[in-house]
């Protein structure tokens, strides 16, 4: 992992992080088509914008994602009718992905509040170090693709070193079920290990090339979200008219992505999700699309480095992708701290993208001007800035579920 770590040193030496520096720029217009017509109403918006704006950042930033089917398996490997101290039930989950020659796996990580008053909602979200590593429990398993990362002594393989960023239960007695998944069992968060991701089981993979267009580890977390969905539409207990996403740093890009593709995701939440994902590229301000690329070349296709330090010539920015969610709601959350992720950025692009929503009738924000810390946005566009620095906190999970409650129940 050396290539990361030189990378990110030489990004931390020519990062803006001065607001003063940040250069006046234009955004593309939201509701301006390709032939010049403006939209005025949803069905506008649904029929020839939105395609327009997909297609932009399919072919221009993430990468297409393929048509194909690939074949899924289900495996319960364990259910624990007593988890959470007797509060929920949980179940482990084998996911098979196989294209007929070729195979990967993943694990799921589920659980359902015991004494429910009918189907329950669902937060899903992947996790960062395996499965084992949002809780203490010793009979999680660990995922499937952590022994291609790291080494078994390594600190990343202790067990419930990242419980603080999952708050099972005040989930779970909020009412709703949560579902995660270790997002290298999806793509191995590894240039080098793209074989052993879900990409490589689609016609027509070459390990040693790719076209200038095609999906990388971002688009590949987006699909794996969907099919955590089509599991969840099998569990007779979850109320699959009510599924919340939520994605942290490069999976709140992955997550954003996700529900701009699926209509199942009924709320997308951000989380610190910075450049590619909820910040306004054209800021220059904290990580950029050149620092970006450099550091991680697998995640976006090929075509976005050619805006490398040339933001301005992007066709799109962040605003329209939060837009393409529209009706559906939108919660986007940064942290004082995070200067990298540039939270004046995420709150900009919630902002921004106001007009969409405003085509169906719902409340977007209404000022550009960034609210105090601590004192969250609960529209249909929702937002906070809290303290700290980039993590996910029970603040965060508060607020998410505040919001989740408010379209929700």
């Amino acid at each position: 992992m050396m290539w990361l770590f030189a990378s990110l040193v030489n990004a931390q030496q020519t990062v803006n992080y001065d607001e003063s520096k940040v250069s006046a720029y234009l955004l593309p217009e939201l509701l301006k088509c390709k032939n010049g017509v403006m939209v005025t109403t949803a069905e506008q918006w649904e029929k020839q914008r939105k395609p327009e704006l997909m297609k932009l950042f399919a072919s221009q930033i993430y990468g297409r994602t393929p048509a194909e089917n690939i074949d899924v398996t289900y495996e319960v490997l364990t259910e624990d009718t007593e988890a959470l101290g007797g509060k929920a039930t949980g179940k482990q989950v084998r996911f098979t992905f196989s294209n007929g020659t070729k195979k990967t796996e993943a694990i799921l990580l589920l659980y359902i509040p015991n004494k429910p008053k009918s189907k329950v909602p669902v937060f899903i979200g992947y996790n960062f170090k395996g499965n084992h590593s949002t809780i203490t429990d010793s009979t999680i398993f660990y995922s499937p693709a952590l022994h291609l990362l790291k080494e078994p002594d390594h600190p990343d393989w202790k067990r419930g070193n990242q419980s603080s960023r999952w708050s099972y239960e005040k989930i779970i007695d909020r009412g709703y079920a949560v579902a995660t998944m270790c997002y290298h069992d999806i793509y191995p968060d590894n240039p080098e290990l793209k074989d052993h991701s879900v990409i490589s089981l689609f016609r027509g993979y070459d390990s040693g090339k790719t076209t200038p267009g095609e999906w990388q580890s971002i688009g590949a977390w987006a699909w794996g979200s969907s099919r955590i969905v089509d599991f969840l539409e099998t569990q007779q207990q979850i109320d699959t008219d009510k599924i919340a996403l939520m994605g942290h740093s490069r999976l709140g890009k992955a997550a954003l992505w996700a529900a701009a593709q699926d209509q199942r995701f009924h709320i997308v939440i951000s989380n610190n999700s910075g450049c590619g994902g909820a910040a306004l590229f054209r800021r220059k301000f904290g990580e950029t699309t050149e620092i970006i690329n450099n550091a991680f070349p697998h995640w976006f296709c090929e075509n976005f480095r050619q805006y490398n330090n040339k933001e301005e010539l992007l066709p799109v920015d962040q605003h329209q992708l939060l837009a393409l969610i529209a009706p559906r709601k939108v919660y986007v959350a940064s942290a004082q701290e995070d200067l990298w992720a540039d939270p004046e950025g995420e709150f900009l692009s919630a902002y921004h993208a106001g007009p969409a929503y405003r085509l169906y009738g719902l409340e977007a924000i209404d000022t550009d001007k960034m609210p105090e810390q601590h004192k969250p946005i609960m529209g249909d566009i929702g937002y906070h800035l809290r303290g700290g620095k980039h993590d996910v906190t029970d603040y965060d999970w508060e607020q998410f579920l505040d919001f989740a409650d408010k379209h929700f129940k």
